[in-house]
């Protein structure tokens, strides 16, 4: 055995080192994923927001057409470009539309001013993780 030289200093980390960078791994963890949660009820609410745009624009239409904010289908004595029923109408509502996007509801109310005809839309979010959200843009 007298050709073995062993070192006496090993390379490696030791327990402690190891158990720091697990906990710290854990803190920055225990940080991201409620602002990830946040991050993505937002995105939820944009979506359900921004797929209705379509809608906003067939109200719109149909207001200055026939001058009502219903938005079921129409029989066919009604005009043609407003004939169809438009998507994410709610039921028994005069104009409203809502859409739900991974548990976030997003629910849009035209209110018509009878002076200058303008369609103003009130926005309403709520569903699972709708606290993050503060506002609802349109």
């Amino acid at each position: 055995m007298k050709g073995i030289n062993f070192k006496k200093n090993a390379q490696g980390f030791t327990l402690i080192e190891l158990m720091i960078v697990v906990a710290i791994i854990g803190i920055l963890a225990a940080i991201a994923l409620p602002a990830y949660k946040d991050y993505v009820a937002k995105a939820n609410a944009t979506n359900a927001v921004a797929s209705m745009s379509g809608s906003k624009i067939k109200i719109g239409e149909r207001y200055s057409v026939e001058g009502t904010l219903d938005c079921n289908a129409r029989t066919a004595t009604a005009t043609v470009t407003a004939l169809a029923a438009i998507p994410y109408c709610k039921t028994g509502t005069t104009g409203a539309i809502e859409n739900t996007v991974d548990g976030i509801t997003a629910t849009l109310t035209p209110s018509a001013n009878g002076t200058t005809g303008e369609l103003q839309w009130a926005c309403k979010i709520s569903g699972t993780g709708a606290v993050a959200i503060k506002n609802c843009t349109l």
